[in-house]
């Protein structure tokens, strides 16, 4: 079987994922997964759908990810990760939809508007 090339977002960064079988080497741009996203917590996020999945060390997964930051990018891994394994293997679809993966976290940052110092907060009020 190919590689297949799936594509998960979050926030600003895109990550595309290619996934084969194999020994469960995980890279991300050519890096290892604990040296890329040295928090365990954004490794957590990252590899959550094959925790839930229970598919550890069956795949070599490849992902390129771009734009945003660490924890954004960690999210586009998720995403894409979950796509993959719900393209590649039957029955598991269930799983990652009731862990709400398969649904692409659309909120982004709020742009910042005229006369005011942020998106929301306003400057202070004086009556005099």
């Amino acid at each position: 079987m190919a590689q297949a090339n799936y594509i998960g977002r979050r926030k600003t960064s895109t990550a595309r994922l290619y996934i084969k079988p194999g020994k469960g080497s995980f890279l991300i741009n050519n890096t290892p997964i604990e040296e890329y996203l040295p928090v365990k917590a954004m490794q957590n996020i990252a590899l959550l759908p094959i925790h839930v999945t229970e598919l550890e060390g069956k795949f070599d997964i490849k992902v390129t990810v771009r734009g945003g930051g660490k924890s954004g990018q960690a999210g586009a891994v998720q995403h894409a990760l979950a796509r993959a394994l719900d393209g590649e293997n039957e029955g598991v679809h269930s799983m990652l939809k009731e862990h709400g993966l398969l649904t692409r976290d659309d909120r982004m940052v709020e742009r910042k508007k005229y006369g005011q110092p942020k998106a929301r907060k306003k400057f202070q009020f004086s009556k005099r």
